[in-house]
């Protein structure tokens, strides 16, 4: 009997919140709960599949328009618009991060400077009671498309047979007045981390990265907020291999020496580095 073939990745979106400090630069993290299903322990960004709903969102959008995105990302535009629109909502879901201004009619909306006054909506959001198009309406609010950047696109290897994503990382500037609070279902610790704090802990055993938020994490390095904002990435698909070595799953991508020789021999609670039990694909969005 032949084996299945390769699972179809599902579309996803991941923020890399940002904000400059007398520290340097740092970005808000998140650890997976040690009683999630898929990747326990694990540092993520804010982020998460596309919804149905996001493809369909008839929403005031503010910034550059979907084929600009589409034109960025490599993909078709009704794709591009539910990127960007599920790249805000998870954002808001899984931070109280809201990239959204008054919706005024014309010209620039602002910016909410205090997201907190949104919880209950915020909750309806993740329990999926409401939907982020719905949202954006009854409270007179316009998405801020202007406010994120397109920065990286990672697919989940062919290996992976739990689940595999296709997701495109996005940056953005934490909006001046708001907080990031990380207060949601999924996970038990979130932080804001200097890049290379955040790679000292993984190197040293104290938390668990996997490829693409490793490898954002080393290209955040070193720069401002305003030098990231400034960037223009050419975004490439990066689809990493498993192969199983000594019983245990190595993992080759263009920088996965470095990567694979801070991993070595350390993984979080919850994470079976077995070759095959769990395997160490996409990071969860």
């Amino acid at each position: 009997m032949s084996e299945p073939g390769p699972l179809i990745p599902r579309p996803a979106a991941t923020v890399m919140l940002v904000r400059d400090t007398s520290e340097g630069i740092k970005v808000f993290l998140m650890r997976r709960h040690s009683e999630m299903e898929f990747v326990a322990g694990v540092m993520v960004f804010p982020g998460g599949g596309v919804d149905d709903r996001d493809r369909t969102a008839d929403i005031a959008w503010f910034g550059p328009e979907p084929t600009w995105w589409a034109e960025r990302l490599g993909v078709d535009v009704g794709l591009a618009a539910a990127l960007v629109c599920a790249a805000a909502r998870e954002t808001f879901e899984e931070s109280g991060v809201l990239f959204a201004g008054p919706d005024k009619g014309s010209g620039d909306p602002g910016i909410i400077s205090d997201a907190s006054v949104y919880g209950e909506q915020r909750h309806a959001l993740e329990q999926k009671s409401l939907s982020f198009a719905e949202f954006l309406r009854t409270e007179r609010l316009v998405l801020r498309a202007d406010l994120l950047r397109p920065w990286a696109n990672w697919v989940t290897p062919k290996e992976e047979r739990t689940r595999r994503y296709d997701t495109y990382f996005f940056v953005g500037a934490l909006p001046e007045g708001q907080r990031a609070d990380g207060e949601n279902t999924e996970t038990d610790r979130a932080f804001w981390t200097t890049p290379q704090a955040a790679l000292d802990e993984f190197a040293d055993g104290k938390s668990f990265l996997l490829p693409p938020t490793w490898t954002q994490l080393d290209s955040l390095n070193g720069r401002t907020v305003g030098e990231v904002l400034a960037v223009e990435r050419k975004i490439v698909a990066v689809e990493p291999h498993l192969t199983a070595k000594k019983g245990n799953w190595e993992i080759e991508f263009f920088n996965s020496d470095r990567y694979n020789a801070a991993r070595e021999g350390r993984a979080p609670e919850g994470f079976v580095r077995k070759a095959g039990a769990q395997r160490p694909g996409k990071q969860p969005e």
